[in-house]
């Protein structure tokens, strides 16, 4: 539930500090007194909406998931937004974005706006028939994740043989350009380091003729080797590093001069064939390396090209096994479904007649497979598509399914903010509205906005909404305070005795 909440600088109002009790809690007020700010700001500390207050912060005893947010689990949680250059909101002191706070507020919050679809939707519809099938079937959970996990073996097996179905419509040119880029890199074969190799066998082929000259020149030297010898003989110097010297430029000079015996017999057009073919390839797939493994990747494509034929025949073979087997899932799951179909809308339905409304009628169509069933559901009240009923009439079929779901689930803990659930309809509907809002506060903190006498006198907390000198307030109403109010709100600013009697009897009926 929600403990309490703090506002500060919010449109109309100043500062309020409020405390929340459990079940239901009413708001109410004359016209633009700010009880829709109010809800406003109440909404926007969780994240549903945006607001410009200055401050706003909201108490929690739930048990939420904070760890999977990245948040430390403290007791209580405290929800706060603060306002400056732009509004930043925190969980225990703790940042966290409005996405995520929205979130995480869902576990414990839902909020039903005017003309808001989500109870019937089909995947809504879906969960309260499952929710209700599985409370008076054991096995029936059992039929949903027998589903999920041939549907889910299903799609794969389809969407692999799709696949395959695909490529093999363009395998002979896919074929055809695998085996081109084989026999291109197969061709040339380029071994690891070989482009380096080339490259500097190239440099040398083009300084052949300049080391050739210049060994040439450079050869006199050993023509003075034994002047030399003989010069330090006679001054008396030893001549074995001379020596030494002398014999490793002999050696070098005839490793050369073989290296360039052995250019000689070297088919230089073949080289450079050879580095330019080298070349195109690395240009096109990278270096030796990437050469290498792209031509393992074609040779592995290319077998798979070859063998489609056996891995389509594999497929189609799985995708009748699991299609069967999704077959016989699905019918065992949609007859469950049927067999709890009209008990559920029974149990609707009933909520709907206390609230003086007509029979609904669930409607159910079978579907191809998809993810949640084979069933497409609907709900049309006297036939009429629910988005064409009034206001009054739809807001009291949505508190029925509701309250449906609230028996089914026995939902403990939870928060619903209600928009006027109460409004455009008559002081009987209006009181048949407050019974199961008070029926199904067992187990919700429900905050709703009234207009309505008959709701506001069987709320746990009646606050009243009032504007002074253009600035709202709000406070919780005591006994006395609630009589006048519930007076107010059944004969205006004018208060009489009989309406006073009236608040005073709506008191005594339903506390």
């Amino acid at each position: 539930m929600i403990e309490s909440f703090y506002l500060k600088e919010h449109l109309s109002f100043a500062e309020e500090r409020l405390g929340f009790k459990n079940g239901l809690i009413v708001f109410s007020g004359p016209s633009g007194a700010g009880k829709s700010i109010f809800f406003n700001a109440l909404l926007s500390v969780f994240g549903f909406n945006t607001s410009d207050a200055a401050v706003l912060e909201a108490v929690s005893d739930n048990e939420l998931p904070l760890e999977e947010y990245g948040l430390e689990k403290e007791t209580p949680i405290i929800f706060k937004s603060i306002k400056q250059k732009s509004v930043r909101y925190f969980v225990n002191s703790q940042n966290i974005s409005q996405k995520a706070l929205k979130q995480l507020a869902m576990n414990f919050i839902s909020y039903l706006s005017l003309r808001d679809t989500g109870e019937f939707e089909n995947s809504s519809l879906l969960a309260l028939l499952d929710a209700f099938a599985a409370k008076n079937e054991s096995s029936h959970e059992e039929k949903i994740t027998s589903y999920k996990e041939c549907y889910e073996k299903f799609t794969q097996a389809k969407n692999a043989l799709e696949k395959i179905k695909a490529e093999e419509s363009k395998i002979n040119e896919l074929k055809e350009f695998a085996a081109y880029e084989i026999n291109k890199i197969e061709a040339v074969n380029p071994k690891t380091g070989e482009d380096e190799e080339l490259m500097e066998f190239k440099k040398r082929l083009s300084k052949k003729e300049k080391i050739k000259e210049a060994l040439a020149a450079a050869e006199v030297i050993f023509e003075s080797e034994r002047s030399v010898n003989n010069a330090l003989d006679l001054i008396g110097q030893e001549n074995a590093l001379f020596d030494e010297a002398m014999n490793f430029l002999r050696g070098v000079f005839e490793s050369e001069t073989q290296k360039m015996n052995e250019l000689e017999d070297v088919d230089i057009e073949s080289v450079l064939d050879r580095i330019e073919q080298i070349s195109a390839l690395k240009n096109r797939f990278g270096n030796i390396e990437q050469i290498r493994e792209h031509l393992k990747k074609r040779k592995d494509e290319l077998a798979y090209y070859e063998n489609i034929s056996f891995e389509k025949k594999s497929l189609e073979a799985k995708y009748e096994k699991f299609a069967k087997e999704l077959e016989n899932a699905a019918f065992e799951l949609s007859s469950s479904r049927r067999q709890f179909l009209k008990p559920l809308e029974d149990i609707i339905n009933d909520y709907l007649e206390k609230m003086y409304l007509k029979p609904c009628s669930i409607n159910i169509s079978q579907t191809p497979p998809y993810d949640l069933g084979i069933e497409e559901m609907s709900v049309t009240l006297q036939n009429i598509d629910i988005k064409k009923v009034s206001a009054g009439e739809f807001n009291r079929l949505r508190l029925g399914f509701i309250a449906a779901a609230n028996e089914i689930k026995s939902n403990s803990g939870g928060v619903l903010i209600l928009d006027e659930i109460d409004s455009n309809l008559s002081g009987k509907e209006s009181m048949s509205v407050a019974n199961v809002l008070r029926e199904i506060s067992a187990n919700y903190q429900i905050f709703a906005i009234s207009h309505h006498p008959q709701l506001s006198s069987c709320a746990n907390q009646h606050f009243l909404v009032w504007k002074k000198d253009n600035e709202s307030h709000i406070k919780e109403l005591d006994e006395e305070g609630r009589i006048e109010e519930l007076s107010r709100m059944i004969s205006g600013e004018n208060i009489t005795d009989k309406a006073r009697e009236f608040a005073k009897t709506l008191r005594r009926d339903n506390r």
